[in-house]
C-alpha cells in the first residue's frame, strides 16, 4: 500500500497512530518522522468552482 495513503488516512483520523506504523512495517517510534517527510505528504488536490447557473 503506498505510504502516503496510509498517512493520509491516519491525519484525517480513519486510523490510530498504531494501525499507521503497523501497515507501514514501522515501529512507533519511527512514525513521527514520516509524518514530518514533506515527500510522504499527499500531493493537494486542485479543486475547481463550477460556474453557478441560476
Amino acid at each position: 500500500m503506498d505510504k502516503r495513503k496510509v498517512i493520509t488516512a491516519y491525519r484525517r483520523g480513519m486510523i490510530s497512530i498504531q494501525e499507521c506504523a503497523q501497515i507501514l512495517g514501522v515501529d512507533s517510534s519511527q512514525i513521527t518522522g514520516l509524518m514530518n517527510d514533506p515527500q510522504l505528504c499527499e500531493p493537494p488536490r486542485v479543486v475547481q468552482k463550477q460556474p453557478m447557473h441560476g
